[in-house]
């Protein structure tokens, strides 16, 4: 089975630092960089799309609301011509540094609230995918199992990788247990791996409550701001591997590559 590892990766700002990008970029096979509006900077960006390129490791977009503040977890409701616009913003600022440094972005991956907020809400789902779509409809669009956003992304004819979360907890229907619920996260390292292998052997999501929802997937995400997310990331990767997984960035994915 192919599989892709993912991270979160260039979220310090300026002086701010968040995660250890290095040590994940040694582990994970795909990067989603921030964009400057929930985290990152142009130099953060710089940096990290550098680094990623010396690991081998495909690189993307990673856009969220203009909310550094509130790390891009805050809901906000925009117009739809203000939606695209900003969305354009973040995927050319990524893109054209990207170019500089050799590397070309691959795919967007919404942040935080906008993620969540696409998960259940189809209009805004169908906004985001079009945007992704008028700025290159080769990318890949990378969005969590069984949502609204993974849909409209297909809808769009767009390349989907649908995403599991390793260290996050998931309802009975399918979405991320909020973050302000007991049990959201899955802190423990062996706890991740175990939730890991659970989702691996249901071909699907598993909740908190044990319910299993079979649904492919194609990437997993270690969130790069957790305490423990090197760690996790390492012990992830080598349970999948012993499980059999072959491991590949999103581009490299037989089920994603393009047509000929």
């Amino acid at each position: 089975m192919e599989l892709n590892l993912n991270a979160d990766l260039g979220e310090s700002f300026g002086a701010w630092k968040m995660g250890d990008d290095p040590a994940l970029l040694a582990i994970v096979d795909s990067a989603s960089i921030a964009c400057g509006f929930h985290a990152g900077d142009p130099l953060v960006m710089r940096r990290t799309l550098h680094a990623a390129k010396k690991a081998g490791v495909s690189v993307g977009a990673h856009p969220g609301f203009p909310d550094l503040q509130g790390f891009g977890r805050r809901p906000m409701h925009l117009a739809a011509d203000e939606l695209q616009a900003m969305l354009l913003y973040q995927l050319g600022a990524l893109a054209g540094i990207a170019r500089v440094e050799g590397l070309a972005m691959t795919h967007v991956k919404p942040h935080g609230a906008l993620n969540n907020m696409a998960c259940e809400d189809p209009a805004l789902a169908a906004r985001i995918a079009k945007a992704v779509r008028s700025f290159d409809p080769r990318l890949i669009l990378l969005a969590p199992a069984g949502s609204h956003l993974a849909s409209a992304g297909a809808a769009e004819s767009l390349r989907v990788a649908s995403e599991i979360f390793a260290d996050r907890a998931y309802t009975d229907a399918g979405t991320l247990v909020p973050r302000n619920q007991p049990g959201a996260f899955v802190h423990r390292v062996e706890d991740c791996v175990a939730h890991v292998l659970r989702m691996l052997d249901a071909g699907g999501i598993v909740s908190l409550s044990g319910r299993r929802l079979p649904l492919p997937f194609h990437s997993l995400c270690v969130h790069g701001d957790s305490p423990h997310a090197v760690e996790v990331a390492r012990a992830v990767r080598a349970a999948l591997e012993g499980a059999g997984c072959a491991l590949k960035p999103l581009p490299q994915l037989a089920a994603l590559q393009a047509p000929a």
